[in-house]
């Protein structure tokens, strides 16, 4: 099926006006449509405007709080603890993000834990908020358990991303933004749609044997063995255990239970490079960085050595002037929700 091309922020409106009419509030709905379309953007479909779908069903079947009130609480100098109400992820990030640079101001470092929260999008937008007030950002959650753990053959932790941002001065900030698994588990769907085998390294059947067959994958392998699996499982004691929301087995799926909150954790930090450096020795140190990594010698089947987040940075300044690619069955569904909003249509 073909894609269409929409424009950034045509894109924005169909996704808000989608939420609105599922009875979630324009404003609401406004920052679930900016990180959204932040992913789709970046080339990152996977967590782009094709969720919403998802999004409203959850609302719907009550197992999403559109009308949360996200709270926080400080618990130190320089930390704080944010209960999200069971509302949208997004809007609970964004708004532990703005309490962590508040933090990060007048200290010089923000520690933000989330609990009672939902999924919350690409990570790469939260850290990204922290890089332009000039801050490192830090980010991540659990999610629910889809991955075995090194030896194990049964799906014990999510695919526990994190992300990081530094600013630089001449250039855009490094993002890095990955998951904890080899691979999403998208990309096994895919290739069992068209009957592609896989790499063995990706996932594992029922007996936890690798398997190139991607019908047969029950369950996700940790990216790099047991050195994934180290990283899933303290980035599920940090925003899990340490914000006390839950852990692994025992975290509501994303797809199922939709009657259920989720209850999910994050955490959130940002850091004053002055803390320890010149902040503008710092920034144009990255730059350094940057330009002599641009400057290696590019390896056979390579054009050239890139950071972090650059091949996601070239994407968005293509679809920001020529529009954003969004398969048409997702571009229909938003199309027939956005015409069914009954709320106001002015610009939330």
């Amino acid at each position: 099926m073909a894609d269409v091309t929409v424009s950034h922020a045509d894109l924005r409106r169909m996704v808000q006006s989608a939420l609105s009419g599922a009875g979630v509030p324009r404003d609401t709905a406004g920052v679930v449509a900016d990180v959204l379309v932040h992913a789709d953007l970046r080339g990152v479909h996977s967590h782009g405007v094709l969720r919403t779908e998802h999004y409203v069903h959850r609302v719907r079947a009550g197992g999403l709080n559109p009308h949360a009130t996200p709270r926080f609480r400080q618990t130190g100098a320089t930390a704080g603890l944010v209960d999200g109400d069971d509302g949208f992820g997004h809007v609970v990030g964004k708004f532990a993000m703005e309490r962590a640079v508040e933090l990060a101001a007048v200290h010089g470092i923000g520690f933000v834990g989330v609990h009672n929260s939902s999924h919350c999008g690409a990570l790469s937008y939260f850290v990204q908020m922290a890089a332009d007030a000039g801050f490192i950002g830090v980010a991540m959650t659990h999610t629910d358990a889809c991955v075995v753990p090194f030896g194990g053959r049964r799906p014990f932790f999510g695919t526990n991303p994190i992300a990081f941002a530094f600013p630089a001065k001449r250039h855009p900030p490094i993002i890095l933004d990955m998951a904890t698994s080899e691979v999403a588990f998208g990309k096994v769907l895919q290739a069992r749609e068209v009957g592609k085998q896989i790499p063995t390294s990706w996932g594992v059947d029922a007996e936890g044997r690798p398997t190139a067959d991607p019908s047969a994958v029950t369950a996700l392998l940790p990216l790099g063995g047991a050195k994934g699996y180290g990283l899933a499982l303290a980035i599920d004691v940090l925003s899990g255990i340490l914000t006390g929301a839950t852990f692994g087995p025992h975290i509501v799926p994303m797809y199922g239970e939709y009657e259920q909150m989720r209850k999910l954790g994050h955490l959130f930090m940002a850091l004053d490079p002055g803390l320890f450096h010149n902040r503008d020795a710092f920034v144009e140190a990255v730059d350094q960085m940057i330009d002599e990594l641009h400057q290696e010698p590019a390896a056979a089947g390579f054009a050239e050595v890139l950071v972090p987040g650059e091949p996601e940075q070239r994407k968005e300044a293509l679809y920001r002037e020529q529009g954003v690619p969004v398969p048409e069955s997702v571009y229909r569904y938003l199309a027939t929700a956005a015409h069914h909003d009954v709320s106001d249509q002015s610009e939330g």
